[in-house]
């Protein structure tokens, strides 16, 4: 369970499509001026090096963010994320990509508060390293996201966005994420939650979208972008999907314009494609 590193994923076409949706949720909440929180259950260093080794060895962030690095006449969405990703390269060659709670941190007001959770312990030591002169606006626990989530709900601005992203393992972390937003949305109804998942050939991947579509929330949101084929012989990884529950009402509209722009840019075949759906009132 503790051996998923970020770091040797960082920047690939899952983490475009997690932080593009991300970015967007978070902009959304800053534009009332009421606070705002982002819980963020399985963080991560927080901030990866693509020369390291780590990076390297799979350099999956070549077909990611790589692809969009020099690319033009991208919508505003993706143009938007991509700006973010400039400011940790400033000379224009790509060297650095932000996790999650980087981008979550950019889009804080100073009367919000970041929340951040990871079990791993080395990327925990990172994480606060990266993030050590942020103060008391950001809080970082060196434990399990899904378990400690149950204590901040309802969060005391009764706003906020959480993202919940686990590595997925083992067949027990579907269970636990349905689990997770079922206890979730009972405590706090009105939150709006951001859940990753990988599109992979297995039952517990294949299953998990429709049930959490029964998890009986009204409002609710369902992308996902195949970047190929499945493997023939049953393996890997061919997409993830992010599953929104109380999304932002501007949300669909950007992803019906941005969606097909980021499958042509980080297509691996000819299989390459997206999905939309949502249920709202």
């Amino acid at each position: 369970m503790l051996s998923y590193r970020h770091a040797y994923h960082a920047g690939n076409h899952a983490d475009v499509l997690k932080h593009l949706i991300l970015v967007h949720i978070a902009q959304y909440l800053g534009e009332k001026p009421a606070p705002f929180w982002i819980i963020d259950t399985h963080a991560g260093a927080g901030l990866y090096a693509l020369e390291s080794a780590q990076a390297m060895k799979l350099a999956e962030w070549q077909d990611g963010i790589g692809r969009l690095w020099q690319a033009s006449g991208l919508p505003p969405a993706l143009a938007e994320y991509l700006d973010f990703v400039k400011i940790l390269n400033p000379d224009a060659s790509l060297k650095h990509y932000p996790g999650s709670p980087w981008l979550a941190q950019q889009c804080l007001r100073a009367h919000d508060r970041l929340r951040l959770f990871e079990l791993h312990s080395s990327d925990a030591r990172i994480l606060r390293e990266n993030f050590n002169r942020s103060g008391r606006q950001i809080n970082i626990s060196e434990s399990d996201g899904l378990a400690g989530l149950k204590a901040l709900l309802p969060p005391p601005p009764r706003r906020a966005l959480v993202l919940i992203d686990p590595s997925y393992e083992t067949a027990s972390d579907y269970g636990n994420v349905v689990k997770t937003l079922q206890d979730a949305v009972k405590r706090f109804a009105t939150g709006t939650y951001a859940l990753w998942y990988p599109l992979l050939p297995k039952r517990e991947a294949r299953e998990l979208p429709q049930r959490l579509q029964r998890l009986g929330c009204r409002n609710w949101l369902n992308a996902t972008l195949e970047v190929r084929a499945p493997a023939g012989n049953g393996f890997g990884m061919y997409g993830s999907g992010m599953f929104i529950i109380n999304p932002p009402w501007t949300l669909e509209k950007t992803l019906h314009t941005t969606l097909p722009v980021l499958t042509r840019l980080l297509a691996q075949d000819e299989g390459a494609r997206y999905t939309l759906e949502s249920q709202g009132d």
